[in-house]
Order: structure tokens, then C-alpha cells, then sequence
């Protein structure tokens, strides 16, 4: 026989994270946020990141993210703009193997971290080895993803796991 469920009750496990997502809202301590996306992102989107960035960056939490176009790279531009010194770049391989575009963009980057040992792996792999280190030194996890996004949405359950907060929002 099956149990009935109540449509109208969240599920335990998602009233646990809730309680934990409200105590961070509720924390006025400085938090270390990490930020993970899509290269290919909607130009809106882009605007968006910057906007929470912003906000996050002037309340002075750190901020943590990959060097790559997208969201990351518009984490990077917004960071850059209010506090440097908050800002932490890691990357999956050497800055040799990152794009022109975003090396002048890393160049303003006080606090950029270096994988050149990855520099053998593919990107797919490299990247999740790097999101991986980002989730750990990280307090909340906010990512912009699609629904194939399989690295991506990889590094989200790995969080959650690790019993992070985690914030999934997909482009489609």
C-alpha cells in the first residue's frame, strides 16, 4: 500500500534546508559565497549576477568563483567594482589556457588561484576537480545552470552533500 503525500507539505528534507537558507538571510555575519555557471549565458542574466554580486559584495561577504565568460566572468566584473579584496578566483588549469577575453579581466584579480597540474585534463574534468575545491572553501553555494548542465548540476549535489546551501537557478 502507498502512503499519501500532502501536496501542501514540503517534504522534511526541504523544510531542513529552508530553515538553514532563512538562518542565513537572518545572519549578519560575513559569509563566503561561491558562484559557479554557464559560459553561454542570457545578456539578462549577466545583468542579474552583477546586481546580486553587488549587493553581496558591498554587505562584505567574500566571493568565490572560477575564471570563465559568463557567469563567472560577470562575478569577477562586479566584484571588481565595489571590493577586489573580497573577490577569490580559482581556476581550473594555468592562466595560459584561459581565453584572451578573460585574461584582461584576470589580470585585475588580487587573489587568483592556479591549476597548472591540470593543464593534461580536459576542461570538463579540470573544471570539476576546481568546483569542487571552490564548493569547499565556500559557506553557500549559488549557481546558474541549464538542465544539462552536467558538471554543473554535478558540483550542486556534491554541495548539498557537504551540507551546503545551495541555490540552483536554470536558464530554462
Amino acid at each position: 500500500m502507498r502512503e499519501s503525500q500532502s501536496l501542501d507539505l514540503p517534504q522534511l528534507g526541504r523544510i531542513d534546508t529552508l530553515a538553514q537558507e532563512l538562518a542565513l538571510l537572518q545572519d549578519k555575519g560575513k559569509r563566503r559565497i561561491a558562484f559557479l555557471g554557464s559560459r553561454h549565458v542570457p545578456v539578462v542574466t549577466i545583468h542579474l549576477v552583477e546586481l546580486i554580486v553587488r549587493s553581496l559584495a558591498l554587505e562584505g561577504h567574500s566571493l568565490i568563483t572560477s575564471g570563465s565568460q559568463g557567469v563567472n566572468a560577470a562575478v569577477i566584473r562586479a566584484t571588481l567594482d565595489v571590493n577586489p579584496s573580497l573577490l577569490t578566483v580559482l581556476l581550473p588549469q594555468s592562466l595560459d589556457r584561459q581565453t584572451p577575453e578573460i585574461r584582461n579581466l584576470l589580470d585585475k584579480v588580487l587573489h587568483l588561484v592556479e591549476k597548472p597540474d591540470n593543464d593534461d585534463l580536459s576542461l570538463p574534468m579540470a573544471s570539476s576537480l576546481c568546483n569542487q575545491e571552490i564548493i569547499s572553501r565556500c559557506d553557500q553555494l549559488i549557481c546558474f545552470a541549464f538542465h544539462d548542465s552536467e558538471t554543473l548540476l554535478s558540483s550542486c549535489h556534491s554541495a548539498e552533500d557537504m551540507g551546503k546551501v545551495v541555490s540552483l537557478l536554470f536558464f530554462d
